[in-house]
């Protein structure tokens, strides 16, 4: 019979190591989507201003920037699989916890901590799944492992939608805790990447690691990954974390809300699956620019929009690009940097993208309580994907199919 540690350097299938990295990356996705429907439910309970709801989300941006950083570069340290393990469990408990809170700051800090493990786990889940495949489907996979989001998203959109208004938002919190029990069956379970293992043996101080990131022969491909990271996080978190409550200040009822953002998350799926498709078949930068653009429009259409069906087309497509150039997004960057590195410069990357998750959720609730109407500030959105397209268009260089180094 084989032991713990001989399961744990065991190869394994490309289905399996897809299936439990993904259901990680639904729990993610599930805490993050139930987020944006308890602020509008907090919004009610505890009378919050719309300056105060912005905070929640930009708390949580704070631990994600924190976490993509310090555990990305832990992750070249002690391996993907300890740290994923780590970070699942830190967001987990975190989120449980959050629902017994009766305060807004003992909310916003714990808020902080889920942030670090969700910050932490999403690019090492990427970097991992990156170097277990070859490079004919790496790209397809990746983008498939995104494609769990969505799954999360639907989830967090049915519970808030099922749960709140009848059982209130602590049950729905309190749901996101079930990943702390799939962590412990991770830890048997799951193998570290084979491109890390074959590598573990060579130390590296971290010191050296971050230099070399921003070192002459990385520096464009780090440069495009900043920027377009920052564009993408700031927009997607000012954007969504603010979906349900955008609609109440449409004029829809809470309920009302929550059904058509459900609506909106279905075209998740399609996008997903299109862009994993494409990823493979045209590449990496095709993809990237033409979904972010696509995205763009969508938000200069949803900010103006006037009419239920023009809201929920525009929010559909809004779904649709924006969710499909994540799933790129997240295939394209663990390829610019040698095993080494990986960790490091994909988590530098990701976090630096955590601040315009932090100044998104604020800039939404700050112009909305200066009197700015929604389609100033999605306009700003707009501007934001734009330039994170035209960074990816020339500082970017094809890696489809291209063997890690």
């Amino acid at each position: 019979m084989a032991t713990i540690s001989e399961k744990n350097t065991a190869p394994i299938s490309r289905n399996k190591l897809l299936g439990v990295a993904g259901l990680g990356w639904l729990f993610d996705a599930m805490d993050v989507g139930i987020l944006s429907f308890v602020i509008a439910a907090l919004h009610e309970d505890w009378n919050l201003t719309t300056a105060q709801m912005g905070w929640i989300g930009s708390v949580n941006s704070i631990g994600m920037a924190v976490g993509a950083f310090i555990f990305g570069i832990y992750a070249d340290r002690v391996g993907r699989k300890k740290i994923f393990i780590i970070t699942l469990l830190l967001f987990s408990l975190a989120s449980g916890v959050s629902a017994l809170t009766t305060t807004l700051a003992a909310f916003i800090i714990l808020r902080f901590f889920v942030g670090m493990g969700l910050g932490g786990e999403l690019p090492v889940a990427s970097t991992l799944v990156s170097e277990s495949v070859p490079a004919k489907e790496r790209g397809r996979v990746v983008v498939l492992l995104e494609s769990f989001w969505a799954a999360g998203w639907l989830i967090a959109a049915l519970i808030s939608y099922f749960i709140i208004p009848s059982y209130g938002w602590r049950i729905a919190l309190l749901l996101t805790a079930l990943p702390a029990l799939y962590a412990l069956y991770l830890r048997i379970n799951l193998p570290d990447s084979p491109q890390f293992s074959a590598k573990k043996d060579v130390l590296r101080s971290i010191s050296t690691n971050i230099k070399d990131v921003w070192s002459k022969k990385y520096r464009k491909p780090t440069l495009m990954l900043w920027i377009v990271w920052f564009t993408v996080v700031f927009s997607y978190y000012g954007m969504f974390l603010w979906l349900p409550s955008v609609m109440v200040l449409k004029g829809f009822t809470l309920i009302q809300s929550f059904g058509y953002v459900l609506i909106m998350t279905l075209a998740q799926l399609p996008g997903y699956f299109s862009a994993a498709w494409l990823i493979e078949k045209i590449g990496r930068k095709f993809v990237l620019v033409t979904y972010l653009i696509g995205t763009a429009a969508s938000a200069l259409v949803f900010g103006n929009a006037e009419t239920v069906g023009m809201l929920l087309a525009a929010g559909a497509f809004l779904s649709f690009f924006n969710l499909g150039a994540w799933g790129a997004l997240y295939a394209y960057s663990p390829e610019q940097y040698p095993t080494v590195i990986r960790g490091t410069g994909t988590g530098m990357a990701a976090s630096f993208g955590r601040v315009g998750g932090i100044l998104g959720p604020l800039l939404v609730g700050s112009m909305l309580t200066a009197g700015y109407g929604i389609e100033w500030i999605f306009g700003i959105f707009c501007v934001s994907i734009i330039l994170g397209a035209l960074a990816v268009a020339f500082l970017g260089i094809e890696t489809k199919q291209m063997e890690l180094e």
